[in-house]
């Protein structure tokens, strides 16, 4: 028989990958968009990186704050959860 922290540490588990995944589809999108010239003044490529440094700028924030948990299990889904917010707002973005 598993132990519930077992099972905790499995959903974060899969709460990773399925990141990986849609991150991945965001990544085929912005090539997509970057290689047919649909970003002649480098817009989306100042933005995603403008991105990425806010994203971890607000994941260190919040974990010296205390504001994503104070156990690694909480840290880690509290994190994953905060990137993949911005993965799915990059994917409705980037998908019209």
């Amino acid at each position: 028989m598993y132990s519930k922290a077992y099972g905790d540490w499995m959903r974060a588990g899969m709460e990773a990958w399925s990141l990986g995944i849609e991150a991945s589809a965001v990544v085929a999108l912005r090539m997509g968009k970057l290689a047919s010239g649909g970003d002649p003044d480098g817009a989306e490529t100042r933005l995603m990186i403008a991105e990425k440094m806010q994203a971890a700028l607000e994941i260190q924030a919040g974990m010296m704050t205390g504001q994503f948990g104070f156990t690694p299990l909480t840290g880690s889904r509290k994190a994953i959860r905060h990137y993949g917010r911005k993965v799915a707002a990059n994917h409705k973005r980037l998908s019209r």
